[in-house]
């Protein structure tokens, strides 16, 4: 399996539920094909670099993901005949130092709220030496 991003674009006119909508339509069409999401990034409303469709402006969104070559075919097909998709990238990652920004920006993109229990059970605060810990007790 080979590692991709693809980035798209969504008109600026549609409502929160309605690119949530998009969003998840575009992530089912990885899952039936056998993808696997590693990572998705809604960046939210952006400007764009020159105008598209008369938009100035665009949700961006980034789907990291892992899948075999023929997915991607699909996925760009749905992704051209969407008319709420103003325009659509995607990027294979193959070389050693390519991956390793892979995993950074996957990193980088998942929700605090998905991180392991126990990656967080991990973290251990220990008091500094500027504000000494008093302990208060009342009578």
């Amino acid at each position: 399996m080979n590692n991709y991003e693809t980035l798209y674009v969504l008109k600026p006119t549609l409502t929160d539920e309605e690119t949530a909508a998009n969003i998840a339509k575009i992530e089912a069409i990885l899952v039936r094909e056998g993808a696997e999401i590693l990572a998705t990034n809604n960046m939210g409303m952006r400007k764009l670099a020159y105008p598209v469709e008369k938009n100035e402006r665009g949700v961006y969104t980034i789907v990291y993901f892992k899948a075999e070559g023929t997915v991607i075919h699909e996925l760009e097909r749905n992704l051209k005949f969407n008319e709420e998709v103003i325009k659509y990238l995607t990027v294979r990652y193959t070389k050693q130092k390519e991956l390793t920004q892979f995993a950074k920006l996957v990193a980088a993109s998942t929700p605090k709220e998905e991180v392991a229990p126990v990656e967080t059970e991990e973290v251990v605060e220990t008091p500094t030496t500027d504000t000494p810990a008093t302990e208060t007790t009342e009578a």
